[in-house]
């Protein structure tokens, strides 16, 4: 009994060390403060970011959950509101929760340009994905009701490249790295190396 005393001792020291950083993390760690397995989606962060209209919540993130395969987020957006011209190097998937709009959706990265997109109707129980690098745009054109969808994407966390116009040439769409909802985690993350 005396021999497992010291390997106790150790086991508590360990327990208390990671107790201690646990309780001293951010939304943004991968261990996160809230070591529940279920959650209740109304408290997890939300923000616009910046962004009128943009209601943000990454359900499960690479950043904020140590997610490695795949990211999900429940947006919300108010009539008018949309999403800008975009590619990512990921699959991304959506489900439409409620409301209506249209997706813009070009399919042509191998041209210089996206080039005119082709237009789909987007509604409440509806589902769509979008291709790796495809260049599209979410817009909720409903005048009188929000779009919410679940968006799942793949190989996160996602670099995007935004285009001012359909007719923006591809070598000319900017990086937006770290993405709006991800960038005070990756500021967290950054250490001074002195």
């Amino acid at each position: 009994m005396a021999e497992l005393r010291p390997h106790f001792a150790a086991a508590a020291a360990a327990l208390l060390l990671l107790l201690a950083a646990v309780s001293g993390a951010s939304h943004c760690s991968s261990s996160p403060q809230d070591l529940s397995l279920v959650k209740n989606i109304s408290e997890l962060p939300q923000d616009n970011y910046g962004r009128g209209g943009l209601s943000h919540i990454t359900v499960a993130g690479s950043f904020m959950h140590g997610m490695k395969e795949v990211e999900v987020w429940l947006q919300t957006f108010s009539p008018g509101t949309r999403t800008p011209i975009h590619r990512h190097s990921c699959e991304e998937i959506f489900v439409v929760l409620k409301g209506s709009g249209t997706l813009y959706l070009a399919s042509d990265t191998h041209g210089k340009y996206p080039g005119t997109p082709q237009e789909f109707s987007i509604f409440s129980n509806s589902t769509f994905h979008i291709p790796v690098n495809d260049v599209h745009q979410v817009w909720n054109t409903n005048k009188h009701e929000d779009l919410q969808v679940l968006v799942i994407i793949s190989r996160p966390p996602v670099k995007v490249f935004i285009y001012e116009d359909w007719f923006m040439p591809h070598t000319a769409a900017k990086l937006k790295y770290p993405y709006y909802w991800d960038e005070e985690c990756v500021q967290a993350s950054r250490k001074d190396e002195l």
